[in-house]
């Protein structure tokens, strides 16, 4: 190992994983569909956070966080339709996600300690996406595309919404969460195989 490598901690091998990882979640960004009975048409579902949340439990929550935000950035400038309004609340909530869910594990690496930090992780990014939503990325929509055409969106799912928070409440938490612990689900399955290559057999 290098002085220099000894002195900022930063290695090869986290530099192209992190690139690795980087390149799958932009390219599983690019793999969404819409779940129109059950949310908008104009919130899709994608896998895009799951090599993050690899990311952050194999190299830390700094890792995982970065992979987020280069994710973005790819997808911002080479396959927005959103105008960088999706991609900003992708990147927020990723990074919650990812960073929570790296904390956590990084201070109890144990299966337990892994299945806690997910669910965490999952849990915060879900809590966050409403007031996040509320006050930074549908303003942005508004200027875009009318409250009012928002809220209908909503309706045409449940009538009974009156209001766009009732709506984040009702709709964004929920399956904020549900498609955060998926990505759970899937990081399980795959981690353990893909642990040592990652770190190199460390």
């Amino acid at each position: 190992m290098s002085a220099e490598t000894r002195k900022t901690g930063i290695t090869a091998r986290q530099i192209a994983v992190t690139g690795v990882l980087s390149a799958a979640a932009f390219v599983l960004q690019l793999i969404e569909f819409p779940l129109p009975f059950l949310i908008p048409p104009f919130i899709k579902f994608d896998f895009s956070d799951l090599p993050a949340v690899i990311g952050a439990f194999a190299l830390g929550p700094v890792w995982g966080i970065l992979i987020e935000l280069i994710k973005n950035v790819l997808h911002a400038v080479m396959a927005s339709g959103s105008f960088g309004i999706g991609e900003l609340s992708n990147f927020m909530l990723g990074a919650v996600f990812t960073g929570v869910a790296g904390l956590v594990y990084r201070k109890n690496r144990t299966k337990k300690g892994a299945l806690i930090a997910s669910v965490s992780g999952a849990l915060a990014m879900a809590v966050f996406s409403l007031p996040s939503n509320y006050f930074v990325v549908y303003p942005v929509y508004y200027k875009f595309m009318p409250e009012e055409t928002i809220l209908a969106a909503y309706q045409a799912i449940i009538p009974s919404v009156k209001s766009i928070a009732q709506c984040l409440l009702v709709f964004n938490v929920p399956f904020t969460f549900v498609k955060g612990m998926i990505d759970v689900g899937i990081t399980f399955l795959v981690y353990k195989r893909l642990s040592p290559v990652i770190k190199g057999g460390e």
